[in-house]
């Protein structure tokens, strides 16, 4: 009769131990959570006080479609040309590319890092959007917010609309590559 009733304690005890490894969810990272998403420049700082606020003007990219610039092949040379030729304009950029940029650029999945890796600029500049999801919307969102420019070929004629900040004058920046040279229409001047 005891041998059945220290079974009976033991399996209660086991299942008790199981019951709260579930509810605890294996020890992993807690179950419904997203990781938050990084930022690209902001005109903010990120802690008042902290560091002096950047008040150079901002610039966002539309990585996706800048990197069919150069003989319509998907590539990230023209992303670096312009982020390079936009800071040396005095703007702070990012750029903001469709999930599929790195099946297009490498047929893989390339994430932030691996694209700000390529690109040999900080993770925090960066932003691949979520699969499924189109980058127009961010792009647009993320520009009207903090009075960027958008580096595109594309007019947004979708959604411009809904933006009317980005559709005021000199706020779209064309571009593209001839005979190997980057050319932009920066407002002010052409470069």
């Amino acid at each position: 009769m005891s041998d059945i009733w220290l079974l009976s304690l033991f399996g209660l005890f086991l299942l008790a131990v199981l019951l709260a490894l579930l509810l605890r969810g294996y020890g992993g990272k807690p179950r419904g959570k997203k990781p938050k998403r990084k930022k690209l420049p902001s005109r903010r700082p990120s802690q008042p006080g902290k560091r002096k606020r950047d008040t150079r003007p901002i610039a966002v990219v539309d990585g996706s479609n800048v990197m069919h610039w150069d003989s319509s092949t998907p590539q990230l040379k023209p992303v670096v040309a312009v982020l390079q030729h936009l800071e040396a304009r005095g703007y702070q950029a990012g750029v903001i590319f469709d999930a599929n940029a790195g099946y297009k650029l490498a047929e893989r999945h390339m994430n932030d890092v691996h694209l700000a890796r390529a690109l040999g600029i900080d993770v925090e500049r960066v932003l691949v959007v979520p699969k499924g999801q189109q980058a127009d919307p961010f792009l647009l969102t993320y520009a009207s917010d903090s009075d960027a420019i958008v580096i595109s070929n594309d007019r947004f004629r979708d959604r411009i609309a809904d933006y009317p900040k980005i559709a005021a004058p000199g706020r779209l920046i064309r571009g593209g590559v001839r005979e190997g040279k980057l050319w932009l229409d920066l407002p002010g001047r052409r470069s």
